[in-house]
């Protein structure tokens, strides 16, 4: 860890929870001065209020290392800061063990007769995916198919904070998220969850969603190895969508316009997902797309024979980008946009469209039976 004093100058922007700060940090005889204040995050839940002018201890190993996603400074502590205390009676910690530790008030405590009694999803579709950014695309092609009420449960296996997303608010305000929730060790949803199984189980009783989401938060970590991959969680959430009676449906990451060969086409995130750590069976959304791309997403599923073990299901993914369109939402992933890499919003977008069918559909068997 590489820590820092830093002044700050000023406040950039400012939601719930975050502040995006610019500070000046202290001469150091290792680096030049910096030519002008450099980018640091405060999550005040973590480190409370940080005002312009004060001094603060800033954790500067991502911009030591000089990294893509994560490369900006992080508040770590206020200098004479004002004693803070719980505003909740909560007694279950994430971030546990660490110096920025956090108390949440949990599902666990607050709801806990009512998971108790919950027979399980009902069939239910719970969409998981490999990749922050895919989240918008799925959500719109949920309710452009559909889907009356979605929630988002977000795994620990990338950012840890739930408020450094930028994208659930966005989503919440367009009305095409109706439920945050954060799992495991990430900390800051609408609501909190020990388990990814409670966190699923919440979205679904608490929350009412008839489309579950899970994914990573920001920051998803590769290695550029097989198993060195945070996404491969994506597997396992697949598994406890089916152990909580729910129909698992897996979103592919597809790209043509990256650059990295192994990205190209269903990036091998996907692929070892589905064909080395999923264990149950699911529908796997596959896009709509032309001629050569076509034929290489679908050559790359079935060399690994992976029609004999799941239900692939080819889905245009177009009305999720007509419905983003239509919410006013703009969305990249990796700089990109879907102008600018539509397979990849295309293949997030049909999974988004086909649990909107199965919740549209299980919907309308309900009522028939009723």
């Amino acid at each position: 860890m590489r820590l820092r004093h830093a002044t700050v100058r000023r406040i950039r922007s400012e939601r719930p929870g975050v502040l995006e700060l610019d500070v000046v940090v202290d001469d150091d005889p290792a680096d030049p001065p910096p030519a002008e204040p450099g980018l640091a995050v405060a999550f005040t839940q973590l480190v409370g209020r940080v005002e312009v002018g004060d001094r603060v201890l800033v954790n500067t190993t991502a911009v030591a290392l000089g990294l893509g996603t994560g490369g900006f400074h992080l508040v770590v502590a206020v200098d004479d800061q004002t004693p803070t205390e719980l505003d909740h009676p909560g007694r279950v910690i994430k971030a546990r063990y660490t110096p920025l530790q956090v108390a949440v008030e949990s599902v666990e405590e607050t709801d806990r007769e009512e998971l108790e009694r919950s027979v399980g999803l009902g069939g239910r579709p719970v969409v998981c995916a490999p990749l922050h950014s895919m989240i918008g695309p799925i959500a719109a092609g949920a309710r452009a198919a559909g889907a009356e009420r979605i929630a988002y449960v977000m795994s620990d296996g990338a950012a840890l904070p739930g408020r450094l997303s930028n994208l659930v608010p966005r989503l919440r305000v367009a009305g095409l998220l109706d439920g945050f929730v954060t799992s495991g060790q990430a900390f800051g949803g609408e609501l909190e969850a020990v388990t990814i199984w409670t966190g699923v189980l919440a979205a679904a009783e608490l929350v009412g969603a008839d489309v579950v989401i899970v994914a990573d938060g920001p920051g998803n970590l590769g290695t550029d190895t097989t198993w060195g991959v945070s996404a491969l969680a994506s597997g396992h959430a697949l598994d406890a969508a089916e152990t909580l009676g729910g129909r698992p449906v897996a979103a592919l990451r597809v790209s043509f316009a990256d650059a990295r060969e192994r990205h190209r086409g269903v990036s091998h995130h996907s692929l070892t997902i589905l064909d080395r750590v999923c264990r149950v069976a699911a529908d796997v959304a596959v896009p709509v797309l032309d001629g050569r791309e076509r034929d290489l997403v679908w050559s790359s599923l079935r060399e690994r024979r992976l029609e004999e073990r799941y239900q692939l299901v080819e889905v245009d993914g177009r009305p999720a980008l007509d419905e983003l369109e239509r919410a006013g939402v703009e969305i990249d992933s990796m700089g990109r946009t879907a102008s600018e890499d539509p397979a990849f919003f295309l293949a997030a977008g049909a999974a988004g469209i086909l649990a909107g069918r199965m919740a549209a559909g299980s919907r309308r068997w309900r009522r028939g039976a009723g």
